[in-house]
C-alpha cells in the first residue's frame, strides 16, 4: 500500500503542509496549516468509483489500467516531531 505523508512546516512568512516538493497555500498560524493538513490527509483516503483510466508516462507513452476506486493510500500528517495518523481528529497546535 502506498503511503502519503503531508508535513506541516514554516513557508513564505505563515505555515502551510507539503507533499514531497509542493506547497500548499500558505495559513497565517501553525494550528490552521495542521487542520488543514489533516482535512487533506482524511479526504486522501475516500474511495471513489471504480473506472478504466489512461494515463502517458515520462517517455510519452499511454498506458490504460483498471483503476480500483477503493484502493486509497495510508496517510500521515507530519508536525515537526509529533506524528499523527490523519484518522486522528484532535488538533494540537
Amino acid at each position: 500500500m502506498v503511503k502519503v505523508v503531508y508535513e506541516v512546516v514554516p513557508h513564505d512568512g505563515g505555515w502551510a503542509y507539503r507533499l514531497g516538493g509542493v506547497y500548499s497555500e500558505a495559513f497565517p498560524t501553525h494550528s490552521e496549516a495542521l487542520e488543514a493538513a489533516r482535512i487533506v490527509a482524511a479526504e486522501q483516503q475516500v474511495g471513489g468509483d471504480s473506472a478504466e483510466i489512461s494515463w502517458q508516462d515520462d517517455k510519452g507513452k499511454w498506458h490504460e489500467e483498471y483503476a480500483e476506486g477503493g484502493d486509497r493510500p495510508e496517510t500521515e500528517v507530519v508536525d515537526g516531531t509529533w506524528k499523527s495518523h490523519s484518522s486522528e481528529t484532535s488538533p494540537r497546535a
